[in-house]
């Protein structure tokens, strides 16, 4: 897929003009005539780098239904999680996807605002979910009216899910642990609402899928497929991070010893391919059940995951900072009204999802939502929706960046870095402390200090007793959680490892 061929403005004009004021399904308020809303298929990945498909230009994993989709679809390029307050990045993420808010301006368990689940189920909707929800039971039985094999946790081994079903009556009920693979389980579900639902209502079904994310214990063809011929080490692949970012022995972090060898991140880069390609399949499964029903002309499909991950990249191997590989993450839109194997580099955040599905459906979206509608894009209408994207991580992350240039602050080591993404994208030659920088370094922190005050953020970019950069992970001791099968404890936790 050529992205210079699927891109470009004049393109989405034409096209906007001759299909989607036609095929968009909304509702048409003060007239005769009603179009039904359409419905929504929602799927959501868990830890995706965005670099992890294929038709993205990754010639080493093997994603034919993803890069399907990418070809029917609306490709966001520049899609980020806006960041976390803590090591758990899945949590604010997913409370960003489901309030259409920044992190700084809703709580992990979403009290008080209303959820996209929630406000679709006022206007209409048949609500269904399936999958991760991490962000406690309360909240989610406010949005959803069926569900069934949901998992209320951040992570489980995926062959030993434990989940729940979603009753008539809105009670949790068959509490139990999941016989398939975590992929398969929640796809199962989800196939079985879509073949069974009859209904004149429209629907939003929510498949939050628990792969990539670790343990990486894909089904063993999956990984054999990979370990036959190992992926590459990322471009930024690094022994260790090169100073303290403040977040240097995280679980996450704690599942490959330091300094990182080549031979264990591509083993890890092996299972990480592996759990994708197997849940590419999955979503095979989902999309084509789709496809054969009577819902098919109707439906809007969601792809997204809820941030990246490291793995390698800079000497770290979790999410728990605002690296492009962390932060970015697949964000596709596809169906009715939407350019098929369109695509752009404007910015996006995952909490702009919310205000774009209630653009899609006729829905005012809530007070307070403070996420972008992204369909003027595809429409042709802008090129872009935001000049700049925000990024942070707990209180010791900060960065902001335009289409070119990238600043990160780390205020408790008093340590700038700066970045030429146009001539740099992987982040590996910092700039800041080129004397030929110095006026772009002080734009950029001006820059960063408005960011902040626009999201609500109010950490100080410097602190009075600054600590040591400078940090030697090598031989720091591990353990691994009580998540991981024994065959993974016996290759990276063994003694010696």
């Amino acid at each position: 897929m050529s992205q210079n061929a699927i891109s470009r403005r004049d393109f989405l004009r034409r096209f906007a003009a001759g299909v989607a004021a036609a095929a968009m399904p909304t509702v048409l308020h003060g007239s005769n005539t009603t179009t039904k809303r359409p419905n929504i298929l929602f799927l959501l990945a868990d830890d995706q780098r965005s670099d992890t498909i294929r038709a993205y230009g990754n010639r080493h994993i093997r994603t034919p239904n993803l890069d399907k989709l990418a070809a029917q679809g609306f490709n966001f390029r520049g899609n980020y999680c806006l960041g976390s307050g803590g090591g758990a990045v899945c949590v604010p993420s997913r409370a960003m996807i489901h309030s259409g808010r920044a992190y700084f301006n809703v709580d992990s368990r979403l009290t008080g605002v209303k959820i996209m689940g929630e406000l679709l189920r006022e206007n209409g909707y048949t609500t269904f979910a399936t999958g991760k929800w991490h962000n406690r039971e309360e909240s989610f039985l406010r949005g959803f009216e069926r569900g069934k094999a949901i998992f209320f946790g951040g992570m489980a081994d995926h062959t030993k899910v434990p989940v729940v079903d979603l009753s008539p009556a809105g009670r949790l009920v068959n509490r139990r642990t999941g016989d398939k693979f975590s992929s398969e389980l929640f796809t199962n579900a989800a196939i079985e609402f879509l073949e069974s639902y009859k209904e004149d209502k429209p629907f939003f079904a929510y498949v939050a899928f628990t792969a990539p994310h670790d343990p990486r214990n894909p089904p063993a063809k999956y990984r054999q497929m990979y370990y036959r011929n190992r992926p590459p080490l990322p471009k930024n692949f690094m022994p260790q991070h090169p100073f303290d970012n403040g977040h240097m022995v995280g679980r996450d972090e704690s599942l490959a010893p330091w300094p990182r060898t080549e031979k264990i991140v591509r083993d890890q880069l092996a299972e990480y391919y592996g759990l994708i390609t197997h849940l590419d399949e999955h979503i095979g499964r989902v999309l084509k059940t789709l496809e054969e029903s009577p819902h098919a002309r109707n439906t809007i499909i969601i792809y997204a995951a809820d941030h990246g991950l490291a793995l390698g990249s800079h000497g770290l191997l979790g999410k728990q900072s605002i690296y492009e590989h962390s932060m970015g993450c697949p964000l596709i839109f596809a169906g009715p009204g939407i350019p098929r194997g369109g695509s752009t580099q404007a910015f996006s955040y995952l909490l702009d999802i919310f205000p774009t599905v209630c653009g899609m459906t006729g829905i005012r979206a809530p007070a307070g939502v403070e996420g972008k509608d992204l369909r003027p894009i595809w429409q042709g209408a802008t090129d872009k929706v935001r000049e700049t994207v925000f990024l942070s991580f707990s209180k010791i992350q900060r960065s902001v960046r335009d289409d070119r240039w990238k600043l990160i602050r780390y205020p408790k080591v008093d340590h700038t870095q700066l970045f030429d993404l146009k001539n740099d994208p992987d982040e590996l030659h910092d700039l800041a402390s080129n004397v030929a920088q110095t006026g772009r370094v002080q734009k950029m922190l001006r820059l960063l200090k408005e960011s902040q005050q626009k999201m609500g953020d109010d950490l100080p970019l410097s602190v009075s007793n600054p600590g040591p950069k400078e940090i030697d992970m090598t031989g720091h001791a591990r353990e691994p959680d009580r998540w991981q099968p024994e065959w993974i404890r016996k290759k990276y936790f063994a003694p010696g490892k």
